[in-house]
């Protein structure tokens, strides 16, 4: 099937389903280009827990599937691939942050959304890079507070609060890797661009960046930004939207410490438009979650949406 019929099915079986589609910034750019809605975890999260449409289709990851899933138990949802996952929420195993949980008794646990339902079940309030900040502030001052599963998220939401936080060690494979000494090097070749950075980033890179925020917030910042060069220091998939919506403007993504010139994530690019189609018509793979643990995931969930 060439691409063209392949985006043609897709638009007939999404009329034929009443499904919605959604993707994340970090798609490849021509799935990105077929979504109904293209945001960060927070705003697919809010997109999924508002549409009426009957089925929901996530180009994503399996976590993001599995939060639409819980905010909509009687609808169908759709992941291309079941084996899109996330390194991040691997490295934080249920029964391990369990026992870690029971280390401190009495925490208030804030959770990123980048984590299984079983983990998300523990949590107090789930959380996303968007809205960290914001969510620890709501917790009391005197409560102690474990933040799961990005340590270099909860670093850098620690210094934005001013609180102590118990960090989970995990971290992302995507924003881990890049090079500080290649990004000092871009920006020894390109002295008039700004670096924006992702705070899952290791604490050495953000000390080199001009902005740091969300997926969503550095793409509203370099479209808004009177700079018109800018060194991306996040999975390279953002560069789609940026150029999108300022093609005037000069993107360099940030390189890993690998010899590759930009950084990408294995897990997102397995969703293809192929695979997207072929989901579609077949209805599978499905997401589907026992009800008594959607019922522990949804409530810090529905915190998260309420204190955003």
């Amino acid at each position: 099937m060439s691409e063209h019929d392949c985006e043609q099915e897709i638009l007939r079986l999404k009329k034929e389903l009443n499904a919605v589609i959604l993707a994340h910034y970090y798609q490849e750019g021509e799935v990105q280009d077929l979504a109904d809605f293209v945001g960060d975890s927070l705003a697919l999260a809010q997109e999924a827990a508002r549409t009426s449409a009957e089925v929901i289709v996530f180009c994503g990851v399996h976590f993001m599937a599995e939060t639409a899933k819980i905010l909509n138990p009687g609808r169908l949802v759709l992941l291309p691939d079941l084996a899109a996952g996330c390194s991040l929420a691997d490295r934080c195993p249920p029964e391990a942050f369990r026992a870690f949980k029971e280390r401190h008794p009495g925490a208030f646990v804030v959770t990123y959304v980048n984590s299984s339902a079983a983990v998300k079940a523990m949590s107090d309030v789930i959380c996303t890079s968007s809205n960290a900040v914001k969510i620890v502030n709501r917790v009391p001052k005197e409560q102690q507070i474990i933040f799961a599963p990005d340590q270099h998220l909860g670093r850098y939401v620690s210094k934005q609060t001013g609180r102590e936080l118990v960090l989970w060690p995990g971290s992302c494979i995507v924003h881990e890797i890049f090079s500080e000494q290649k990004l000092v090097q871009l920006l020894v070749e390109h002295p008039d661009a700004e670096v924006v950075a992702h705070p899952e980033c290791e604490e050495r890179v953000l000390a080199h960046a001009h902005f740091v925020g969300s997926t969503k917030a550095i793409l509203e910042h370099a479209v808004k930004s009177e700079k018109k060069k800018f060194i991306v220091v996040t999975e390279s998939g953002i560069l789609h939207q940026m150029q999108r919506r300022a093609p005037y403007k000069t993107f360099i993504p940030a390189p890993p410490d690998s010899g590759c010139a930009c950084n990408e994530c294995p897990h997102m690019k397995l969703n293809t438009m192929e695979k997207l189609c072929l989901c579609m018509r077949d209805r599978r793979p499905a997401l589907e979650l026992p009800a008594g643990l959607r019922e522990a995931a949804l409530a810090p969930l529905k915190r998260m949406l309420e204190w955003s």
